[in-house]
């Protein structure tokens, strides 16, 4: 059971799934008036751009043996997947947030772009870092950023992610797919570039 429970974890808070819950965040807690056909557009652009399409790639990637699973255990076969993320991100800011239009969303994901950038720089280095933990970590610190933002309160979501925070990592480390090191890297590497990005923003 305790098996489970930690396998559904890192299923269900797998980083692809992270940038959809930050727009979906944002959109949640911004006081903005926003129109909703633009609303809709933007996370079905973000649903199809960063859950579904790195998904086929993926199988892509499967099927011509450049990657293993979905978990990207060695920092190999991380550096082609974190490559075309890259590029994932660099389409969303030029075409779908940018930084004219919704800006809180435009450094988001900017400081993803950052993470994930420093996350396969990494690979080329042979240091692997969590990417369960720079996903989350990146919201949790966006999160924060909102909330100061808009002065609202959002203590249920930071007790929230402290808690699914510390359930990624010891999901990870009872997978023996990391180790603390390797845990912390992660988390500053998903901290660090959001919290630079807010002072363009706050």
């Amino acid at each position: 059971m305790k098996d489970f429970i930690l396998k559904s974890i890192s299923f269900v808070f797998h980083p692809l799934i992270m940038p959809l819950l930050g727009v979906m965040f944002y959109f949640h807690k911004t006081p903005r008036y926003i129109p909703e056909p633009l609303r809709n557009a933007k996370i079905f652009s973000i649903v199809i751009l960063t859950i579904i399409l790195p998904i086929l790639l993926f199988f892509l990637l499967k099927t011509i043996n450049k990657v293993d699973t979905i978990y990207l255990k060695s920092t190999k076969e991380r550096i082609i997947p974190l490559f075309i993320n890259c590029i994932i991100i660099a389409l969303i800011l030029m075409r779908v947030l940018t930084s004219n239009e919704i800006i809180e969303l435009y450094y988001f994901f900017l400081g993803i772009l950052c993470s994930t950038m420093a996350c396969l720089i990494m690979a080329f280095f042979k240091v692997k870092a969590s990417i369960h933990m720079i996903a989350a970590s990146g919201f949790f610190m966006f999160a924060i950023a909102i909330g100061i933002h808009y002065q609202i309160n959002i203590n249920g979501t930071i007790a929230l992610m402290m808690i699914i925070l510390g359930a990624i990592a010891t999901s990870r480390l009872h997978a023996k797919a990391h180790d603390n090191q390797e845990l912390l890297i992660g988390l500053f590497t998903g901290l660090f570039p959001q919290l630079v990005f807010m002072n363009y923003w706050l």
